[in-house]
């Protein structure tokens, strides 16, 4: 199995330091908003790595964390903590909006088919391993204090650039890192303890040996992936944004505590483009799970996209893309429920693969995912193989069920209805009630609205249907 190692800038071969089992971290959500289709795409990304991993013969022993504290509106130490933001915001408590949100992030994960972590770590539930290990760090000469908090003296650790690179970190403005004060000794120093404000009353804060206040965003992700995976993990996952900031922060903080490596191959995903800007919470009118719901998209379809493009180029979304991506899915699974049909129901065994009609073609997918996560690669071979006229009933069957470990596209489950937003729910009653009062000028122009907003209405014995056009 090879996988690109950002800390080498290599596609390096990958097999775990024990040979056997595959420790992973993974960077979670922050809980004081919605996420989006843009950072549910590293969830994905790092679904089908546990998936690949498996194929290639390991088992995976996977943490993820939930920022529910600690994580300011900036990376740079500076602003309010976003939870007290969307406390604010909401006129909730900040435990209130963290428990909402990260339900909902749970069931979007869900919906999109990516397995459940082994582990998954709440910030708020580790304080006393965070605060263990910042005293670490001070009792090896790591730390000042300063009037807001503890800060790591970046001056001091050697290799604090290797992750991103020296000229990347130096090309960043100092004050799109940490704003830089008399106190900090430079610029890239950042805090692992925050003192709480005198000035206002934190909802979220905790005693310390420093004084009352709360982790930085970076000490918890080292805490709790050495808590779950040890001092040294084998894959460490994130996006792009988290290179240059908070995995050159954990990097530092974490082997200058242990002197051992943090993690041994750092993976990393790009962003999702709307337009020609990364999807973003500030720049509004980020698209959801429930958006995708509320226009009649399966989220796996969401899924199929995303598999589309490799998970290390930039991709951007759109609803003609989304619109593609669900008209795809539909038609493979038609053509896979047209194959379950005429086996009767019945998945040949996996065994099947081994036959010499199939065994070229499982080799073929399955070096182009354990190739980087070359899926789009492998979505080919799975087309190529229901397309075949070669190849059985029984084998196109075994091989999409194989295919489907890795992809996760619930290819072999019937196919649901398609949500339908409650406006067109609305429009069809309406143009019942028109049709059985016989105004059928009416009923026609509501029909036409209906298809205006991508939907079919066709009458039928039973009553009006209502699909979504394709």
């Amino acid at each position: 199995m090879k996988l690109y190692n950002t800390l080498s800038r290599s596609k390096e071969e990958f097999r775990p330091a024990d040979g056997k089992t595959a420790l992973i971290y993974t960077c979670g959500p922050t809980v004081y908003d919605f996420a989006h289709v843009g950072n549910l795409r590293a969830y994905v990304s790092q679904d089908l790595l546990v998936r690949a991993l498996k194929l290639a013969g390991f088992s995976v022993r996977r943490a993820m964390n939930i920022t529910d504290v600690g994580h300011l509106t900036s990376n740079a130490d500076e602003g309010d903590d976003r939870m007290e933001i969307g406390a604010a915001r909401e006129g909730k408590s900040a435990w209130d909006i963290a428990a909402f949100y990260t339900k909902v992030f749970l069931e979007d994960y869900s919906s999109l088919n990516c397995m459940t972590p082994d582990v998954v770590c709440k910030a708020t539930e580790h304080i006393p391993e965070m605060i263990a290990l910042v005293r670490r760090l001070e009792e090896k000469g790591y730390t000042y204090k300063t009037a807001d908090g503890i800060y790591f003296d970046t001056s001091k650790f050697d290799g604090y650039h290797k992750l991103a690179g020296k000229s990347h970190i130096d090309g960043l403005k100092s004050g799109a890192r940490v704003e830089f004060s008399d106190e900090k000794r430079n610029p890239s120093d950042f805090a692992l303890w925050k003192f709480s404000p005198s000035d206002k009353k934190r909802q979220m804060e905790w005693p310390s040996p420093w004084g009352v206040g709360f982790p930085g965003w970076h000490i918890e992700c080292s805490a709790m992936g050495m808590k779950y995976l040890g001092e040294t993990m084998d894959i460490h996952c994130g996006g792009v944004d988290h290179v240059a900031v908070h995995h050159t922060n954990e990097i530092a903080q974490s082997e200058a505590a242990t002197g051992k490596p943090f993690s041994r191959f750092w993976v990393h995903n790009e962003f999702l483009l709307m337009g020609s800007a990364k999807m973003a919470k500030s720049a509004g009118g980020f698209v959801t799970v429930k958006t995708l719901r509320d226009k009649g998209y399966n989220p796996l379809a969401y899924r199929y996209l995303l598999l589309g493009a490799h998970y290390r180029t930039q991709l951007e979304f759109s609803w003609d893309s989304m619109d593609f991506a669900q008209k795809s899915l539909s038609t493979m699974k038609a053509n896979i429920s047209g194959l379950l049909e005429a086996c009767g129901g019945k998945i040949p065994a996996s065994s099947a693969l081994e036959a010499p009609a199939l065994s070229a073609r499982a080799a073929e997918f399955r070096d182009a995912v354990l190739d980087d996560l070359n899926t789009a690669k492998a979505v080919s071979v799975l087309w190529e193989v229901l397309r075949s006229h070669d190849l059985s009933a029984g084998d196109k069957l075994a091989f999409s069920a194989f295919a489907d470990t890795i992809l996760g596209l619930d290819l072999l489950k019937a196919e649901a209805a398609a949500e339908v937003p409650a406006e067109v729910l609305a429009l069809v009653e309406e143009r019942a009630r028109a049709r059985k009062e016989k105004d059928f000028k009416k009923a026609d122009e509501i029909r036409l609205k209906a298809e205006g907003l991508g939907y079919i209405i066709k009458d039928t014995p039973k009553g009006p249907v209502c699909s979504k056009k394709a």
